[in-house]
C-alpha cells in the first residue's frame, strides 16, 4: 500500500516500495559516482522505511532520499551516545533538478527520523557541490567538520548535521 506524505504540483512524495528499488538504483547509476547493491537499498528500506522516500511525477521516479539509523556519538554535544539518522543517498534526475524536489525529499526524510526519536541528522556532501551545501543551510543543517580524501576521487567532504533537541 502507498503511503502519500506530501503532494507539489504534479509531484507526489511517498514512501519508497519495494518495486521501486530498480527506478531508484537507475537514478543513483546516473546522478552519483556512489553506486550500492540492490541488497543494500533493500535492507535500508526495511531498516528505515520512514526516511526512505521518493519523488515521483505521472508514475515515474525522479528522486529519491535514503537513511539509516545509527547509535553513536553526536555531532552536537561533547558527551553523548545518541540515536541518529544518516542521509546515505539523495539524488534527483537533471531535468527535475532546481524545482524544490530536494528540498522537500529532506524535510520528509526529517520526520521520518523524528518518528523513531532520532536526535539528529547528518549527512557528507563533497565540498565542491556548492548547490547542496547552501541547500543543506538553509534547511538548518550546519558544517561539523571537513572529512579529507572522503571520497574515492579523493575530494574532501563536508559532514553537515541538523539537531533536533536545540
Amino acid at each position: 500500500m502507498q503511503v502519500i506524505l506530501k503532494q507539489m504540483g504534479d509531484c507526489i512524495l511517498r514512501r519508497c516500495e519495494l518495486s521501486d528499488i530498480i527506478p531508484v538504483m537507475e537514478i543513483n547509476l546516473r546522478t552519483l559516482p556512489e553506486h550500492y547493491s540492490d541488497y543494500f537499498y533493500e535492507s535500508l528500506l526495511e531498516e528505515l522505511p520512514e526516511a526512505f522516500i521518493v519523488a515521483e511525477i505521472s508514475g515515474k521516479i525522479v528522486g529519491y532520499i535514503m537513511c539509516k539509523i545509527e547509535h553513536g556519538f553526536s555531532n552536537f554535544k561533547k558527551l553523548g551516545f545518541v540515536k541518529k539518522g544518516h542521509v546515505v543517498s539523495i539524488a534527483v534526475i537533471d531535468e527535475h533538478r532546481r524545482k524544490g524536489f530536494g528540498s522537500i525529499l529532506v524535510d520528509e526524510a526529517v520526520k521520518g527520523v523524528k518518528t523513531i526519536q532520532g536526535s539528529e541528522l547528518y549527512l557528507e556532501v563533497r565540498c565542491s557541490n556548492n548547490d547542496a551545501v547552501k541547500l543543506y543551510e538553509k534547511l538548518g543543517f550546519s558544517i561539523i567538520q571537513r572529512l579529507k580524501t572522503y571520497y574515492r576521487d579523493g575530494e574532501d567532504a563536508y559532514v553537515m548535521a541538523i539537531d533536533f533537541t536545540s
